[in-house]
């Protein structure tokens, strides 16, 4: 996997936007916000402007970036228009997303944006489906494929030793994997 990692993809204002994080809370009185990154590295997603959130059960918003950087382990952005505290601290759980057009163009074999993944049918060797991607997560070793089906699968992406072909065109990832674990 490479370049940008993300969530989610979602329709707002006619285009196709890609879920990079969330907003985790304030950061400092001048309203700036602490954020989750999903890029790599996680400061990545300071690049992108302007950003798009949306908090549960409403539209999403655009907003135009100021600044941001890495603080210690954190991301910190200053939004435009957002400027105290109390401002920050009501986007707290919004999600960030950025226009897919917005994403660098992917030029290795094997590299795929999460986002990409997202909902593909999961199939073993021997044609057992166990699946649709519902979302990734990275544990450090390697990314994880959470995969819903009959039940609940933690599968890792790992490429050769699990993860045998990505076909974005047929819909499918093909794995080596056992269907009872």
């Amino acid at each position: 996997m490479g370049g940008d990692r993300q969530t989610d993809i979602a329709e707002g204002d006619g285009s196709t936007l890609v879920t990079l994080g969330r907003v985790t809370g304030a950061h400092g009185l001048q309203g700036w916000i602490k954020v989750h990154s999903d890029t790599s590295p996680r400061e990545n997603i300071a690049g992108y402007d302007p950003l798009y959130l949306r908090q549960k059960g409403k539209s999403w918003r655009r907003w135009k970036l100021s600044s941001g950087r890495r603080q210690g382990k954190l991301v910190v952005l200053k939004l435009k228009g957002c400027n105290d505290r109390e401002q920050a601290e009501a986007l707290t759980g919004a999600d960030i997303a950025i226009d897919r057009d917005q994403l660098p163009r992917l030029t290795e074999p094997g590299d795929y944006y999460w986002a990409d993944l997202q909902g593909l049918a999961v199939q073993n060797l021997q044609g057992v489906e166990l699946g649709r991607v519902d979302r990734l997560f990275e544990t450090g070793a390697n990314d994880v494929m959470v995969v819903q089906g009959d039940r609940e699968r933690l599968i890792p992406f790992v490429w050769e030793q699990v993860v045998r072909e990505v076909d974005l065109e047929r819909g499918r990832i093909l794995v080596d994997w056992d269907p009872d674990f």
